[in-house]
């Protein structure tokens, strides 16, 4: 099983029409590309970080970030082989087609699963007594602190975990908890102020709005980035809407009732607990984020280092009632994974060696480049830029129709005369 999701890891961007990336990608490898120079607040410095650390070992941002991705998946196999912690959890977990698909994505998420594992560890080493006192609080605060260093919704973990603490207030290691909770918290301050407000002060004014979105819709969208979310076999909706929804949302939905049908059956020991508390209170606050903060609507890829604990747990419910058949869920996520990749296949190999002749052709593969976009919600037109960010990673995305008027901005039109992209059907 390993060594197929290992194949399918690789499919799955290699069988996509751009590789796998998305916007927020373009500035993820343009940090990497320009650091030490510090190109925006937006995203902590740890996953732009990774990926520049493959490049000294000869691989561009794009390859860099998918080695960062298969690092991550096989990291979280031998960590929880050697230390028998949710291993055979960890293998279907990793198989999961939703899972396989952020290891393969170069998005943050990749790097945060691995830390999320390690923080769950150090987690379950002071539930059971094994780490104690200063070691305790050390080990959390430090992966607490990591957590956040990836990605800034890890607050809502630093939250979770502070608030265990205060709910079980009688434990013995309740107090480790609290501790590590303040400390993390104190840390985010400091950032904010040392780092953020150094390089971008008016970031959290800008970022911060009251009333984004209605209630009405953000339900919707909680209910459907749920069911996906814990659907084991197909992570994304069709947009377009249609009868195969009912049937997506309707897997994910009957899987959570499952869920809550084992988790109350069966007694959740301490360890499973603490999972299960923090997966709960990181979806329950991402929700009420985008009443202030502007993200994406809830899908898997949001929720993952919140849902992991909870599929772990899951799992091991699973193994208790239908031991090694359990495995099969793994093997059917990863043949449904695979339908959907063949059915919505592209070429980014040979979009990749069409776009590096056309930049390397007009003199624009080793320049800073700006890609004009009228709106951010202009897919097609999006799609380019990042297919050219894969190639150049020093581009950014400018909306300025002034900017045009320069030789190292491109437009979709500039592009698609000169080339065609072999395009598929899904993303």
């Amino acid at each position: 099983m390993v060594i197929i999701t290992l194949v399918m890891t690789f499919l799955r961007f290699l069988l996509n029409e751009k590789g796998r990336v998305n916007p927020d990608s373009i500035r993820y490898m343009r940090f990497a590309h320009v650091f030490p120079t510090i190109d925006n607040t937006t995203t902590p410095l740890g996953y732009p970080l990774a990926i520049k650390f493959f490049t000294f070992f000869g691989f561009d941002e794009f390859w860099g970030s998918k080695a960062v991705g298969i690092s991550a998946f096989f990291f979280i196999i031998l960590f929880t082989w050697k230390k028998k912690f949710f291993f055979r959890e960890s293998v279907i977990l990793c198989s999961l087609f939703s899972f396989l698909s952020i290891f393969s994505y170069t998005m943050s998420e990749t790097l945060i699963l691995p830390f999320v594992m390690l923080f769950l560890y150090a987690s379950a080493m002071t539930i059971e007594g094994k780490l104690e006192k200063g070691k305790a609080v050390f080990y959390l605060s430090l992966s607490l602190i990591a957590l956040y260093n990836i990605r800034y919704s890890s607050l809502f973990i630093i939250g979770g975990t502070g608030l265990f603490g205060l709910v079980f207030f009688r434990k013995k290691y309740a107090r480790a908890f609290m501790i590590s909770g303040i400390i993390a918290g104190a840390f985010v301050v400091l950032y904010k102020f040392l780092f953020i407000d150094y390089f971008n002060g008016n970031y959290v004014n800008d970022a911060l709005e009251i009333g984004l979105h209605p209630t009405s819709k953000l339900l919707v969208e909680l209910f459907q980035g749920l069911c996906t979310s814990f659907n084991p076999f197909i992570h994304i909706s069709d947009p377009g809407g249609g009868k195969i929804n009912y049937a997506i949302y309707g897997t994910g939905l009957l899987n959570i009732i499952v869920m809550i049908y084992l988790f109350v059956k069966h007694k959740l020991s301490e360890t499973e607990t603490f999972c299960i508390f923090v997966g709960i209170t990181g979806m329950v606050c991402s929700y009420f984020v985008q009443y202030f903060y502007s993200v994406n609507p809830i899908d898997y890829r949001l929720l993952a280092p919140f849902t992991l604990p909870v599929w772990l747990v899951y799992f091991r419910r699973l193994f208790q009632i239908f031991s090694v058949k359990t495995y099969a869920l793994g093997f059917l996520s990863l043949m449904s994974g695979m339908v959907f990749t063949w059915l919505s296949k592209g070429n980014y190999l040979e979009n990749r060696r069409e776009m590096k002749q056309f930049l390397q052709s007009e003199k624009l593969d080793r320049v800073p480049l700006q890609f004009y976009l009228e709106k951010a919600e202009d897919l097609d037109k999006v799609q380019v830029a990042e297919l050219i960010s894969t190639v150049n990673a020093n581009t950014s995305l400018t909306f300025k129709p002034e900017d045009t008027l320069r030789r190292t901005t491109l437009t979709r039109y500039k592009v698609l005369q000169k080339m065609k992209i072999d395009k598929n059907k899904y993303q």
